[in-house]
């Protein structure tokens, strides 16, 4: 997302981003911490819309670099090979330094380096953004695929095992998916079998490509494994038997 795009509803969020307009008049280097996928390289563009960005773990690009810019994000900064030479060389250049990190732990150095400090939790926690971000990708989605914004999304649960780029997967995922007819859901089937055949018990191997998708879906619409099985027309044995030999796909968690 662009730097004006950082979208703040939780409280959370909304200091970060506070904290991150007051730093874009001060002269000071910040670090901004998170799990990936929770906007810091967004709300570091908010601070320095127009520097350049760099990865930390590309360092002999970022030590060229560094030579002719004078405002820098650095990304990955906990990967960064010779952190010493890093901030020597920002001060020696008296540069201006965003950078942002994924893990929890960081050295002393780094700590110690950057006089501001912005964290940003996991969309969990931010319940709040989550409203936010879905609108938001939402409407991303029917721009880029040109789908119609009448289109009503699934209701699932969103996912947020990688935070936004999670989410926005899942959505682009399910708005592009909504659309799809007989013809082309079997034309992805065939084309994702034609590269994975070739075995002696290919059927039963391929099965749950079919019988997953169809018991999570009446699951979550009939709500009751009785429903479900006089649906499909199965004995519910046989129903309960299907679930259990697919239970690494948690059907029973849908």
């Amino acid at each position: 997302m662009a730097a004006t795009e950082f979208l703040a509803a939780s409280h959370a969020s909304t200091e970060a981003l506070r904290t991150a307009t007051l730093l874009k008049t001060l002269q000071v280097n910040a670090l901004i911490s998170g799990p990936k996928g929770t906007g810091k390289q967004t709300l570091a563009r908010v601070i320095l819309p127009g520097a350049v960005v760099l990865d930390a773990r590309d360092f002999d690009n970022v030590l060229n670099a560094l030579e002719s810019n004078d405002e820098v994000v650095l990304t990955h900064i906990e990967h960064c090979p010779n952190i010493t030479l890093l901030f020597e060389r920002v001060k020696t250049e008296k540069l201006r330094l965003i950078a942002t990190a994924s893990s929890e732990y960081l050295s002393d150095a780094i700590w110690e380096f950057f006089s501001v400090k912005i964290a940003l939790p996991p969309l969990l926690e931010r319940p709040e953004d989550v409203e936010l971000l879905v609108s938001h990708f939402n409407a991303e989605a029917d721009r880029i695929f040109d789908l119609s914004p009448e289109a009503s999304p699934s209701g699932k649960k969103p996912d947020l095992s990688d935070n936004a780029y999670s989410l926005r997967k899942q959505i682009y995922f399910e708005r592009l998916m909504g659309g799809v007819n007989e013809a082309e859901v079997i034309q992805v089937m065939e084309r994702y079998l034609q590269s994975q055949m070739g075995s002696h018990n290919d059927y039963r191997k391929f099965l749950h490509l079919y019988e997953v998708p169809l018991i999570r879906t009446g699951l979550r619409k009939f709500k009751s494994q009785l429903q479900l099985a006089e649906r499909l027309g199965l004995n519910r044995n046989t129903l309960r038997k299907k679930i259990a030999e697919n239970e690494q796909f948690g059907l029973l968690e849908s």
